[in-house]
C-alpha cells in the first residue's frame, strides 16, 4: 500500500535517487533490475528527511495543537525506532506496535493518518533506512537483501496497524466509559440539585420575611407561607380557600386588575404595584405587591406567584413625614410648601376661575420678641394662627404660615373680589381683640396686601411677589390696613429691587461718575468751590440721579464703600483744579450719609484720602443733613469734632427741614449752614414773598451771630440771587449759575435763567 505522489513525495533535496522505486499503490517492484541508489547523508539527516516526508503526509489530518515543525520533531524518535527495528537481530515487529500506539497518543486518530503512515513506510523506509545504512549489520547482499528489508518493512507496517487499532480501541473504550460515568454523575448531580433546590425553596418559602402565596390561573389560592398569614392577622380561613379576585379594595388603581388579567392570560410575565387589603378586623394592610407568572416545561402559563411586603408602618411614617414637611411645626397651619401647591391648583388646576390672596405681616412683632422674649412671641403667633383659621372657614378658603410673622389666606370662586375684601376685614377685626400674654394685654395690628384676579394669568411666585410688595405698601401707609395690588407700584418696587441687586457690581464695574455744581460767592459771582454729585450710568435705565439709588445704598450698607469712592474722586479732582489753576483755593463739598456718620472708620478714611491726594483739610467741606444730627449725642458728634479740629469744614445741609432746636447749633461742630431750597422758592420772582424774606433774614442773622457762613441751594433766577445777596447770604448754588456738569466746566459759568428741576 502506497500514498499518492502528492501526499508522500520526498521534499526538495530528499528525492529518491535514480533507479529507486517510485511511490505508488501496492508493493510492485521497480522495472529496473538495478538496486536503488542509497540517499546520501548521515543517519540523523536521513531520519530527519524521513520524518519530514512522514509529517507532510499525516499532519493535515491530525487533531493536534502542535505546529508542523513541532509535529515533525515529535516524529523523529518514532522514525529512529522504526529504522533500528528494520536492522535488528533478531527482528521484532512488536516494536512497531508501540509506534502505532504513540500515533494515537498524539491524536493521530483519523483513518487517513494511519493510511498515510503505512504508505510512507512502504515507500520510503527501506529507501532511507535500508541497504547502505551506515554501521548497519545488513541481512544479506544484492537483491536478496532488498527483498528481506521489504519483508521486514511489511511486518513493521502490520505491527503499526495493529498497535494503532489496539490503542484506538482502548482510547474509545475509555472515552465511552468516561461519557457513561459522566452521564451517571450528571444524573445523580441533577437529582441531588433538584432535591437541594426543593429544600432551598421550602426553606425560603417558610422562612421568608415577606409574604409568599401561590395561586392557579383561576385565582384559587393554593399555598401561602406563615409571613403572609401573619400580615392578615394569622387566620388561615381569611386567606386560604379564597380567590384572588375577592381581595379588592376601594383604593385600588384601575390598572392593577388590568395588569392581573394580562398576567393570567400569559401576556405579561410580572407586575409590581402598591396595593391595600382589608384584614379580618377591618384594618387596612398596605403592601408592595409583586406578582409573577410561572410557566410549565412547555412554556404554558401554570401558576401565579405573589410576593407581599408589609409597608403599612412605612406608609404611616411617610404620611406623618409628609404632614410635618407641609405644615408649620409651631402653629399647625399649612406651610409655604403646601400653600404653593394649593395656590398652583387655584391658578392652573381644573375648574380654576378666580382667586383672591391676602398677605399678612404683623406690625411691630419684633418689639414683642425683643421685649417679652421669643417664647412669648411664639405664643402670640399661635393665637394669631387660631384667629386666622376662624376667619377662613368658607369653601375654597385656606390659611398658611409662610414664616416668621407672615401669614397668607387664599380664597377661590367666581366672586373673589368681594370675598377677599370681606376676608381681609374679618382678619383685621379678629386681630383687633387684645391678646393676653404674661399678665399683660397686647394689641396686635397687621398690614395686608391683596392680590385678586382671574386664574391662569400669573404664576404662584408672581402672585406672592405682588402680594408681598403690596403688603409693604400698606405697612408704609401706617399699617393696620389692607391695600390692593397695583401693577405700576409693583413695577416700581421690582425696579428698586433690581437696582439694589445691581449696586455692588455697578461699583466694581465703574458705572458711577461724579458731576460738579459750582458754589459761587454772592458778592462778586466768583467760583468758591463745587459740590460733588454722584450719578449712576445704568446700562438699562441710563443716567440715574442720587435720589434713585442713594436710599438703596443706605439700606444695603453699600453707601460706605460708595461714599469713600466719591470722597476719593472728589478730593483728587479738587487737587487737580489747584494744580491747573496755580494753587487756587477752590473748595470741594462732599455729602455724608447717616450710615457713614456711624461708621467707625470715617475719620481715618478721610485723613487717609487727604494725605494721599495732598489736598489741605481746609479745602474739604463735608455736608451732613440736619435730620441726621437731630438728637445726636456726643458719641455721634465726636468724629465730626475731630474732623473739624483738623480743619475740615462741616456744613449742615437742608437746614430748616429737620425742625431742630436752634439752640443745638451751638454744640454742633459746623461752620456752614445750607438753607433748604424750600425757603427761597418764594423769591424766584419779584416781588419776593415777604414771609420767606423774613425767615431767611432771621436765619442769616442767627448764623452770622454764631460765626457760621450761609450757603443757599436752588438759586434759579437773577431776582432770587439779588434778593439773597441783599439778605447777606455768603455763597449760593443753582441753575442760575450752572447746572451740574463735568469737572472741566467749573471755571466757565454762564448766567442764565433755568426751569427748576431736581439735581
Amino acid at each position: 500500500m502506497r500514498l499518492p505522489a502528492q501526499t508522500a513525495g520526498a521534499p526538495d533535496g530528499a528525492a529518491a535517487p535514480a533507479g529507486a522505486p517510485a511511490p505508488g499503490a501496492g508493493a510492485a517492484k521497480a522495472a529496473a533490475p538495478e538496486p536503488p541508489a542509497v540517499p546520501k547523508g548521515g543517519i540523523e539527516d536521513r531520519i530527519a528527511r524521513f520524518a519530514t516526508i512522514w509529517g507532510r503526509a499525516i499532519f493535515p489530518v491530525t487533531a493536534t495543537s502542535l505546529t508542523r515543525p513541532e509535529f515533525e520533531r515529535h516524529l523523529l524518535p518514532l522514525t529512529r525506532t522504526l529504522a533500528e527495528a528494520l536492522h535488528a537481530r533478531p527482528f521484532d515487529a512488536a516494536v512497531a506496535q508501540r509506534v502505532g500506539a504513540e500515533l494515537v497518543a498524539v491524536h493521530c486518530t483519523d483513518p487517513e493518518a494511519l493510511s498515510g503512515t503505512l504508505g510512507v513506510i512502504e515507500s520510503y523506509l527501506v529507501l532511507y533506512c535500508g541497504p547502505g545504512w551506515p554501521g548497519g549489520p545488513g541481512v544479506g547482499s544484492g537483491a536478496e537483501d532488498t527483498e528481506e528489508y521489504r519483508a521486514r518493512c511489511a511486518r513493521l507496517q502490520h505491527g503499526i496497524a495493529a498497535g494503532f487499532a489496539r490503542a484506538l480501541r482502548e482510547r474509545t473504550l475509555k472515552e465511552q466509559e468516561a461519557i457513561a460515568r459522566s452521564a451517571l454523575t450528571a444524573r445523580i448531580d441533577a437529582q441531588q440539585a433538584l432535591h437541594a433546590s426543593e429544600e432551598r425553596f421550602r426553606a425560603v418559602f417558610e422562612g421568608a420575611a415577606v409574604g409568599i402565596g401561590i395561586a392557579d390561573l383561576e385565582g384559587n389560592i393554593l399555598e401561602v407561607n406563615d409571613a403572609l398569614l401573619q400580615m392578615f392577622g394569622g387566620l388561615e380561613g381569611h386567606v386560604r380557600g379564597r380567590k384572588v379576585s375577592e381581595w379588592g379594595h376601594p383604593d385600588d388603581t384601575p390598572h392593577v386588575w388590568r395588569m392581573h388579567g394580562e398576567l393570567v392570560r400569559g401576556e405579561r410575565e410580572n407586575f409590581r404595584v402598591e396595593k391595600p387589603y382589608y384584614r379580618h378586623d377591618g384594618t387596612v394592610l398596605w403592601t408592595n405587591l409583586t406578582v409573577s407568572l410561572l410557566r410549565d416545561a412547555d412554556g404554558a402559563p401554570r401558576y401565579q406567584l405573589a410576593l407581599m411586603e408589609d409597608t403599612t408602618e412605612r406608609r404611616l411614617l411617610n404620611l406623618r413625614l409628609r404632614y410635618e414637611a407641609t405644615h408649620d411645626a409651631l402653629t399647625g397651619l399649612p406651610n409655604r410648601t403646601l400653600f404653593f401647591e394649593r395656590l398652583e391648583k387655584a391658578l392652573s388646576g381644573p375648574g380654576a376661575s378666580r382667586f383672591g390672596l391676602c398677605y399678612l405681616d404683623l406690625d411691630g412683632f419684633k418689639a414683642v420678641n425683643d421685649s417679652l422674649g421669643h417664647s412669648a412671641g411664639d405664643r402670640l403667633l399661635v393665637e394669631v394662627a387660631d384667629r386666622l383659621q376662624s376667619c377662613a372657614t368658607g369653601p375654597g378658603e385656606v390659611v398658611a404660615r409662610l414664616g416668621g410673622d407672615e401669614f397668607v389666606a387664599l380664597t377661590t370662586g367666581p366672586d373673589t373680589e368681594q370675598e377677599v375684601t370681606d376676608l381681609a376685614v374679618r382678619i383685621l377685626s379678629a386681630l383687633s381683640t387684645p391678646i393676653r400674654l404674661q399678665g399683660r394685654e397686647l394689641t396686635v395690628r397687621g398690614s395686608i396686601g391683596i392680590v385678586e384676579g382671574p386664574a391662569r394669568e400669573r404664576t404662584p411666585a408672581e402672585v406672592l411677589r405682588s402680594a408681598d410688595i403690596t403688603m409693604y405698601r400698606a405697612k408704609a401707609a401706617g399699617g393696620n390696613r389692607f391695600e390692593f395690588a397695583d401693577a405700576e407700584a409693583d413695577a416700581r418696587a421690582i425696579t428698586r429691587h433690581g437696582l439694589t441687586n445691581a449696586l455692588p457690581a455697578a461699583l466694581e464695574r465703574g458705572e458711577f461718575f461724579i458731576e460738579y455744581q459750582p458754589l459761587v460767592h454772592m458778592h462778586d459771582g466768583s467760583v468758591h468751590g463745587a459740590e460733588a454729585l454722584v450719578r449712576w450710568s445704568h446700562p438699562q435705565y441710563g443716567v440715574l440721579g442720587p435720589d434713585r439709588f442713594i436710599p438703596l445704598a443706605e439700606r444695603t450698607g453699600l453707601i460706605v464703600p460708595l461714599g469713600r469712592w466719591v470722597l476719593e474722586e472728589a478730593v483728587r479732582q479738587a487737587r487737580n483744579w489747584q494744580r491747573q489753576h496755580g494753587g487756587s483755593s477752590l473748595r470741594i463739598n462732599v455729602n455724608l450719609s447717616p450710615t457713614q456718620l456711624h461708621h467707625p472708620g470715617l475719620v481715618a478714611d478721610t485723613v487717609a484720602v487727604l494725605e494721599k491726594s495732598g489736598l489741605a483739610p481746609g479745602a474739604l467741606c463735608l455736608e451732613v443733613t440736619e435730620s441726621a444730627l437731630i438728637g445726636a449725642d456726643d458719641e455721634l458728634l465726636e468724629p465730626l469734632r475731630r474732623l473739624a479740629a483738623l480743619g475740615v469744614d462741616i456744613a449742615l445741609d437742608d437746614f430748616g427741614t429737620g425742625y431742630s432746636n436752634l439752640a443745638n447749633l451751638r454744640r454742633l461742630p459746623v461752620s456752614v449752614l445750607k438753607l433748604d431750597r424750600s425757603f427761597t422758592q418764594g423769591m424766584q420772582q419779584s416781588p419776593a414773598n415777604p414771609v420767606d424774606v423774613k425767615i431767611v433774614e432771621g436765619i442769616v442773622a442767627l448764623a452770622h451771630s454764631l460765626e457760621l457762613a450761609v450757603t443757599v441751594e436752588g438759586v434759579e433766577t437773577g431776582a432770587q440771587a439779588a434778593q439773597l445777596r441783599d439778605l447777606g447770604c455768603d455763597t449760593a448754588q443753582g441753575w442760575y449759575y450752572a447746572r451740574p456738569g463735568a469737572p472741566d466746566r467749573i471755571h466757565t459759568l454762564s448766567l442764565s435763567d433755568a426751569v427748576p428741576t431736581p439735581s
